[in-house]
């Protein structure tokens, strides 16, 4: 049986963060706004379908689809022949207020499966399963495009390694 569903107000507020810190670190802090938006119109068409089991994975899986589509756009653009192309990353990434900008300028370099795992699962604060569900994957294909992309960032010292 579905749990009843919040105000879509409640419910913009309540993912607003995560979200947002999500698309900064797919499509970079300029057209993360954009994407933010186009992730909420979706959303809110199709709130009243949502069974409310997994809203925070629902929303995710939006959103990485609205990055996805801005990317497939983007590729379409002309680019100018002077100038280098504009890099995502770099600016306004999640967590460069407390000095974690370059960790995300990393993060943005992992290739495009272990970045959106990363991603979903620490900017996005989802679970395995339901990063599963955002990617249309296995929870156990999500685990280990996490831990790939996390055995990647400790070799190139972005972080620090467990303790044996």
């Amino acid at each position: 049986m579905a749990r009843p569903l919040p105000p879509f107000q409640a419910f913009l507020d309540e993912h607003r963060g995560p979200v947002l810190a999500f698309l900064r670190s797919m499509v970079g802090p300029i057209d993360a706004d954009d994407c933010f938006q186009e992730t909420f119109m979706s959303a809110m068409r199709a709130y009243e379908t949502l069974d409310g089991r997994h809203p925070r994975a629902w929303l995710m899986t939006i959103a990485r689809r609205k990055a996805i589509d801005h990317h497939r756009a983007r590729a379409r653009w002309p680019e100018p022949r002077e100038e280098l192309p504009e890099v995502a990353s770099p600016h306004g990434n999640p967590g460069e207020a407390d000095g974690a900008g370059e960790l995300w300028a990393l993060v943005a370099e992992l290739p495009p499966m272990q970045r959106q795992a990363v991603a979903l699962r620490f900017a996005g604060d989802l679970a395995y399963a339901e990063v599963a569900r955002a990617m249309g994957c296995s929870a156990d294909a999500a685990r280990r495009s996490v831990h790939e992309g996390l055995k990647r960032l400790r070799a190139n010292g972005a972080i620090a390694t467990e303790a044996a």
